[in-house]
């Protein structure tokens, strides 16, 4: 029998003896750098000469690995794989594709410091968020396994008389995969794993940043044994490549996470019929954010102090969850603008490698000069509080400081961009009304909070603060699988509810099958 879920416990680092396994860890995963990687397409290895190089941003001239590209006939022969796997793997029963998931969730559990190691050293995540996302990728397979023997058994329909009626799900066909670089296991192991368990076959397309921790996932799937060409590992140029595939008419669905103008481009492009296309794509985005918190007069402050700078710093603020804007009622805006400068300029800054360093690098070059550009902007628009500098470092890492502003205008550019990074813009409230008029007027909608202890503007809140995910006196970052479904409204995305009960619906489709007696 298999236990219900539980998510997967976070790693103690105050221990010695877990500082030393992820140190250990490190060195292991450091001796491996350098190598080249291939494709992997029905289980074929494949080397090109066109390379992709993943680098280090805390030490950019360590090489993470070098990776083959796909171009565009080696894109279509991992279709003609994936579509000749998924003649076979649609009819695999739903318990056995869920002890595939299963498995490997046993399996990267085994590997947790291992995996943990690769995100430290690939994208700059400290020791707890590196832990945090290899927890959650777990949590993805052994949730997803779960809901798919559920769904695969009896679905209710209504008794009729001297009839069999039955509604189960079936497999859509062949997806593309196209996950971010700040969460490169946890989101790409939960959109891979969620098409793979409903049935789908896979087109793996990794983010040029990350394609190392996304080739240690192809290679956990190998290890559980996933039939050849249900899973194709094809980096490649997002303007070739990804978008021949978006286009292909054999293409069923594409899975997205990023920016919202990628997003809206492939939703665009898959929105087009193909000659030969038989169906309408699906496309499942997951796209950014302008997320806020809101502290009422009444609120407790420490709490909302320590929330808000969590939630704007935590991994140098590349979370598409992040609040990038602090929305305080006037009546108590000083006190707490002062208590999270307070916590901020505390933040322990540094390599990510070593554990006492909560704030690393951020993830890459055009990364840190866009982020830089607005923090000029900023200092154009409101009052530099703290940070706002580059800090050079003997390996030329990536870094930034956390960048407090404040004195925003609700309308201001670093009140409505998505700067995905540690810049965080204060703004001042009339009233709680005025505050949660002020959360909504982005085209954003994915996370927020709110602190107060009253009952009532709690539940105004609850009604009137439009956000996918909503926390009550809590920071907007953290979502965990099962506990908290993740996805937003309007340019936020499609509101997917990852790690949800509804989320594997979105890789099937549903048929009613009556037989008359």
């Amino acid at each position: 029998m298999i236990p219900e879920f539980r998510n997967e416990p976070f790693t103690d680092f105050s221990q010695a003896a877990n500082k030393e396994v992820l140190k250990n860890a490190i060195a292991k995963v450091r001796a491996e750098l350098g190598k080249k990687y291939p494709l992997v397409i029905n289980g074929e290895y494949i080397e090109t000469s066109d390379l992709l190089t993943s680098t280090n941003p805390g030490k950019p001239k360590e090489v993470i690995g070098t990776f083959s590209k796909a171009d565009k006939d080696l894109a279509e022969k991992a279709m003609q794989a994936a579509l000749h796997a998924f003649e076979s793997w649609k009819h695999v029963c739903p318990m056995e594709r869920a002890r595939y998931l299963l498995k490997a969730a046993a399996i990267m559990r085994r590997k947790k410091a291992e995996l943990t190691a690769w995100l430290i050293l690939e994208i700059g995540k400290s020791h707890a968020e590196a832990d945090g996302d290899v927890a959650e990728a777990i949590d993805f397979l052994e949730f997803y396994g779960r809901e798919m023997i559920r769904l695969g058994g009896p679905q209710p329909v209504v008794p009729y008389p001297g009839e069999e009626n039955e509604l189960y799900y079936v497999a859509l066909g062949v997806g593309l995969i196209v996950p971010p670089w700040n969460f490169p296991l946890a989101i790409l192991v939960g959109m891979t794993s969620a098409a793979i368990v409903a049935g789908n076959t896979v087109l793996l397309k990794p983010s040029s940043e990350t394609p190392a921790i996304a080739y240690q996932f192809v290679k956990i799937m190998e290890e559980a044994g996933l039939p050849k060409g249900v899973l194709n590992f094809v980096p490649g140029p997002g303007a070739s490549v990804g978008d021949m595939l978006v286009a292909h008419p054999k293409t069923r669905f594409i899975a997205f996470t990023g920016s919202k103008e990628v997003g809206l481009r492939i939703n665009e492009m898959a929105a087009k019929t193909q000659k030969g296309q038989l169906w309408i794509k699906r496309v499942i985005a997951e796209m950014g954010g302008k997320d806020s918190i809101v502290v009422d007069k009444d609120a407790d402050l420490e709490l909302a102090a320590e929330g808000i700078t969590a939630s704007a710093f935590g991994f140098q603020g590349q979370k598409c969850s992040a609040c990038s804007r602090a929305i305080i009622h006037k009546d108590v805006y000083d006190e707490v603008l002062a208590k999270v400068v307070e916590r901020t300029k505390k933040l322990t800054i540094g390599t990510p490698e070593d554990p006492a360093n909560y704030f690393g690098p951020v993830s890459s070059k055009s990364a840190y000069e866009s982020i830089l550009e607005y923090i000029e902007i900023g200092k154009k628009e409101g009052k530099l509080e703290c940070g706002g500098n580059k800090i050079d470092t003997k390996d030329g890492g990536f870094y930034i400081e956390p960048t407090i502003f404040s004195g925003i205008d609700p309308m201001a550019r670093i009140s409505q961009e998505e700067i995905f990074g540690p810049v965080l813009a204060f703004i001042k409230a009339d009233s709680f009304d005025d505050a949660l008029k002020i959360a909504n007027n982005t085209e954003f909608g994915l996370t927020g909070a709110v602190y107060s202890r009253s009952r009532s503007l709690l539940e105004k809140a609850r009604r009137e603060f439009y956000c996918g995910n909503l926390y009550i006196n809590r920071k907007c970052t953290g979502a965990l699988v099962g506990v908290h479904p993740f996805g937003g409204f309007n340019m936020s995305g499609t509101d997917s509810k990852a790690g949800g009960r509804d989320y594997l619906l979105l890789f099937t489709q549903a048929k009613s099958v009556s037989e008359k007696f």
